[in-house]
């Protein structure tokens, strides 16, 4: 029974803390209650708005945002929110007018709203706009650490890696435990050759704060590769050990995704794709496919059927408009001008069965094990 001693901006006190919290249902029913006694209550409507947001209740969102803009079209937080939501619908240009309207308010100097806007736009791919939000915001306020990391992260994918260490260098001199700047910076220095440099800013991350599994592998190779540790060194066992729970962490929703995915193929693709024979089989079998787990050159792992890595390779390599047997004969035409190597391509099993045996891969002996990324 809704409490009528709270008052609204109780409710949203509340509310925001539970979503803080992560628990986006609670904040939810928080809200609601609150909206029933505060129908007209603004704060509300927005604390609404962002938990569904955090549910990916796009639809919903965009209502809650819509009538808090009815109740007051200028709130700062209303605009925002509802930019943010537009931009999950691709309308940029309806985004981009309400967040122009921040501006327009004089808010640029709150770098919580910039911050927001910013990272809304980067998440969409527009590097270009999101630059000049963060780029605004690290200006008014140059002591935010949040800021110069997010205008390098910007700045890294519109193709300047100067401009991009730089600022990612200035956030942690702001902010030495800013880990995922770290790591950031960690993945720019490995990526131009500088492996020392990479493995420092790696090594400076305790391995429990370390989220990005293709770090910690990086971190393990480096390793590997500048001390000369052997497997199973015990220098290596705090990061072997994180990376068996980061690759251990199984989102349910994640795999029911890309198991629908492996069944229904990418859009346009080839009614014949070899990742879809199953389809047009006559009996039905009683097992799974095995499943199985690749490391690639780059330390990626991708696991799943063979089908499912190659058509993983495929996409992530931004070939999904290939049949997989264009993909297959591509890369192992590739793999034999750069090693010799002659690489089936026939089927998936044989292609990458062939290529770790070459070394070109790592078969990874399941999908919870790292593996040893020397071999």
């Amino acid at each position: 029974m809704p409490d009528p001693f709270l008052s609204s901006e109780e409710y949203d006190e509340k509310a925001h803390q539970l979503y803080n919290d992560g628990d986006y249902e609670g904040a939810l029913e928080m809200l609601k209650e609150g909206l029933s006694l505060y129908p007209n209550a603004v704060e509300l409507y927005v604390g609404l708005g962002y938990a569904r947001l955090a549910r990916e209740e796009f639809a919903w969102a965009r209502r809650a945002f819509e009538r808090a803009a009815l109740l007051d079209p200028s709130h700062e937080d209303v605009l925002v929110g509802l930019g943010e939501t537009l931009l999950r619908f691709g309308e940029r240009e309806k985004a981009l007018a309400l967040f122009g309207q921040v501006s327009e308010l004089g808010l640029e100097d709150d770098t919580d709203l910039m911050l927001t806007m910013g990272r809304a736009l980067y998440r969409e791919g527009m590097y270009g706009e999101s630059r000049d939000v963060f780029a605004k915001a690290s200006a008014v306020r140059p002591d935010n650490a949040d800021a110069a990391a997010s205008l390098g992260y910007a700045l890294h994918r519109l193709g300047d890696d100067v401009g991009a260490g730089r600022q990612i260098r200035r956030a942690l001199r702001l902010d030495a435990d800013l880990h995922e700047a770290r790591v950031y910076l960690g993945h720019l220095l490995y990526d131009r050759g500088d492996w020392e440099g990479a493995l420092r800013e790696f090594e400076r991350v305790p391995p429990p704060e370390h989220w990005d599994p293709l770090a910690v592998w990086r971190l393990m190779e480096l390793k590997r590769a500048l001390w000369h540790l052997d497997a199973g060194d015990a220098r290596l066992s705090p990061w072997e050990r994180r990376l068996i729970e980061l690759e251990a962490m199984d989102d349910p929703i994640d795999r029911l995704l890309a198991e629908l995915e492996s069944r229904m193929g990418p859009v346009g693709a080839d009614p014949y794709d070899p990742s879809q024979l199953e389809l047009f089989k006559g009996e039905n079998t009683d097992e799974d496919p095995p499943r199985n787990a690749v490391r690639l050159t780059d330390g990626h792992l991708i696991r799943g059927t063979w089908h499912e890595i190659v058509r993983q390779m495929r996409d992530q390599a931004g070939f999904s408009h290939e049949t997989l047997t264009h993909y297959m004969r591509r890369l192992a035409e590739r793999w034999h001008e750069q090693s010799g190597v002659e690489i089936p391509f026939t089927d998936p099993e044989s292609f990458l069965r062939t290529a770790v045996e070459a070394g070109l891969l790592h078969l990874v002996a399941d999908a919870t094990d790292p593996g040893d990324p020397s071999e």
